[in-house]
């Protein structure tokens, strides 16, 4: 079960980044979902991180010190690129979805 967190932390990354790009591809459907497609993003991605935690809490579970040691680093560095990127497309959804209301009042 434990090796499935990493595949599904990856899915869920890959959903938070796609959501939003969703409504970008999408504007006849924007106005309406914007706020459940956000929150159904940031909630991805804070699962995606969450898997990666219990991940490394099991490898210091059975005392994989050596995987831990190898695997830190790098899941920092892309914990820290999919927060940024998630965060960086919501507020782009966010902005083409608040213009696009300005713009239809």
């Amino acid at each position: 079960m434990y090796p499935l967190l990493n595949l599904a932390s990856l899915v869920l990354g890959l959903l938070s980044w796609a959501l939003p790009g969703w409504l970008l591809a999408c504007p006849e459907r924007r106005r309406k979902k914007v706020g459940l497609v956000l929150v159904l993003s940031g909630t991805a991605c804070a699962l995606a991180l969450l898997f990666q935690l219990v991940y490394s809490w099991h490898l210091v579970a059975i005392g994989d010190w050596s995987a831990l040691m190898d695997t830190t680093g790098a899941v920092v560095k892309v914990s820290m690129v999919l927060v940024a990127v998630t965060a960086g497309l919501d507020a782009l959804a966010t902005a083409a979805c608040a213009e696009e209301e300005m713009d239809a009042a």
